[in-house]
């Protein structure tokens, strides 16, 4: 489309601390995402129009529903459990709550207050985007989780999710970390076997080679463990967690378009695209935008152009669309899923303790993150650190 797009992971922000000090350390400046005035959102069959301020006075108070109680759970957002952990010693009433709201989803939290369907319809858009899944199915306590992140400030959110990118791409932090290692870096080795025990570990290659090693640290995103027989096999929560996956079964789109259009819209979670929004306004009078939905099978083709019109259809049919492209990451055999949000009851009982094998064998990723998980790259910087170090702290 005439410049370099990102087709996962893509904005970065200071209040993502971990990812904050890689651009820091390489020296990664960033550009701000544009900022638009002219929001569309769908309901009950209609397309509404806006202003920023607008939108914000319709759905301020479900925002505030949802994240009720994110400070009394997190005084530190990076202590996710606190409320469950014997250090805590407030009323049993708030940890009774918290276990709640881990079995209820964002959506469910709304259906209980007195919030109209317009207001539900543009909150199960966002939440659609941040889930990428549907949001009746995602954890409340993932959402206030990233209210405590926030400093419990929805417009502070918007910001860190999708308000700044790096100049450089993503690229500029990993490549920058892969340069420093001192260790070979194969690509396209698919790993077929791991045998791991207290003592160390053997990986074994597509092709039969084997590698032994003093300890393995797997970072393959649950949606594709399936592709590894481990011996013995994963503990029996985490084989729960990867029978019924993450909430990651959305998709995002690139959409490029005639014209300079400086939009934001949006849409309910059974739409092909739940958030459209303009991203870069090109030379050649061209708009890019990037889109998020709820569920990959809506696009099957991320390149078609037809389908790309028919998902701006949904808020402006003036719109020409002229390319489109993105990558079902659903669908990649390496990932088997979008970034890896969590599922009603998968807060509490999908977190590091289901993760100890009393061998050698270690797991990483963002999922498994204490503070940004899941959602953001911070995440999987913040565990992949921890889980090293302590791994060095024990082999020496």
């Amino acid at each position: 489309m005439g410049r370099q797009l990102e087709m996962g992971a893509t904005w970065v922000h200071w209040f993502q601390p971990f990812t904050w000090s890689e651009m820091t350390r390489y020296g990664q400046s960033m550009v701000a995402s544009p900022e638009v005035d002219d929001v569309y959102w769908r309901t009950d069959g209609q397309i509404k129009n806006g202003t920023q301020a607008d939108l914000n006075t319709l759905i301020n108070d479900a925002y505030e529903k949802i994240y009720e109680r994110s400070a009394d759970y997190w005084p530190n957002p990076f202590d996710p459990l606190w409320v469950l952990s014997e250090e805590y010693n407030g009323p049993a009433e708030l940890r009774e709550q918290f276990r709640k709201d881990d079995k209820t989803s964002v959506m469910e939290l709304l259906r209980e207050g007195d919030f109209t369907q317009e207001q539900m319809d543009v909150v199960d858009g966002y939440m659609s985007t941040t889930f990428i899944g549907d949001p009746n199915d995602g954890s409340a306590l993932m959402a206030k989780q990233w209210a405590a992140l926030s400093d419990h400030r929805r417009r502070l959110i918007d910001d860190i999710l999708l308000g700044y990118k790096p100049i450089n791409g993503m690229r500029g932090i990993y490549e920058g970390i892969a340069n420093d290692l001192r260790c070979p870096i194969r690509l396209s080795t698919p790993v077929t076997k791991i045998e791991h025990s207290d003592a160390g570990a053997k990986v074994t290659l597509d092709g039969g080679e084997t590698i032994a090693a003093d300890a393995v640290i797997v970072t393959v995103p649950v949606g594709a463990m399936k592709n590894i027989e481990f011996s013995p096999q994963l503990p029996q929560k985490l084989r729960s967690i990867t029978e019924r996956g993450w909430n990651a079964t959305g998709s995002k789109i690139v959409i490029k378009a005639k014209g300079h259009h400086p939009m934001e819209a949006y849409a309910p979670h059974t739409s092909k695209i739940s958030l459209m929004r303009s991203e870069y306004f090109m030379d050649d009078d061209t708009t890019i935008f990037m889109g998020f939905g709820a569920d990959h099978k809506a696009l099957p083709d991320l390149t078609s152009v037809e389908t790309a019109q028919e998902v701006m259809n949904q808020w402006r049919p003036d719109i020409e669309v002229v390319d489109s492209t993105g990558h079902d990451w659903h669908r990649d055999q390496w990932s088997g899923q979008a970034f890896g949000t969590l599922r009603t009851g998968q807060f509490i009982d999908g977190h590091q303790d289901i993760l100890d094998t009393t061998t050698r064998m270690r797991f990483a990723g963002s999922e498994w993150a204490n503070g940004w998980r899941g959602i953001v790259v911070d995440g999987a910087i913040e565990n992949g650190m921890t889980t090293a170090r302590n791994l060095i702290n024990e082999l020496t």
